[in-house]
């Protein structure tokens, strides 16, 4: 995971975490990245330090520390890495997924050959689910055969 600092078209600059910089890549290019400020889809990512460790802190810990120090710093403010917004989005589809569970059959990867049976009256007509690589999209497509992926759920390997 790798974790990044966004801004969008409108200044708005806010932490989200990625699985690799590809996905982030991919995930921007499709609109799926959105300012949890304005909701606006153009987002890159902002100019980041990074995090280096430091060799000198073993040397410096062996040194007394001086008697005034300054009072410690208040820790930094929780960020919220979804926005109500998305949040109230992830419950939606976490719904839909178990809607589907409790009134659909799970075919597997027999997805596309039993929507072909159904679409050709060959099996009886039923709420299904299941896999399908994309050339099987395609076909069920080019065949006429009315379906509908089911996005995945965030954080799940579904």
């Amino acid at each position: 995971m790798i974790r990044y600092t966004l801004i969008c078209d409108n200044g708005h600059e806010f932490d989200s975490w990625f699985p690799s910089s590809a996905g982030f890549e991919d995930q921007a290019k499709r609109g799926f990245v959105s300012c949890p400020i304005c909701n606006s889809t153009k987002v890159e990512r902002a100019i980041m330090a990074p995090s280096v460790a430091r060799t000198d802190l073993d040397a410096r810990a062996a040194e007394p520390a001086p008697e005034a120090s300054a009072p410690a710093a208040a820790p930094p403010a929780p960020v919220a890495l979804m926005s109500d917004k998305e949040k109230a989005f992830r419950e939606m589809l976490t719904a839909l997924h178990q809607h589907v569970h409790e009134n659909a059959e799970h075919v597997g990867e027999r997805f596309a050959d039993e929507a072909l049976k159904i679409h050709h009256g060959e099996a009886e007509s039923r709420a299904i689910y299941g896999e399908a690589t994309a050339e099987d999209a395609r076909a069920l497509h080019e065949e006429g055969v009315d379906f509908l992926p089911l996005p995945r759920l965030p954080g799940t390997r579904n």
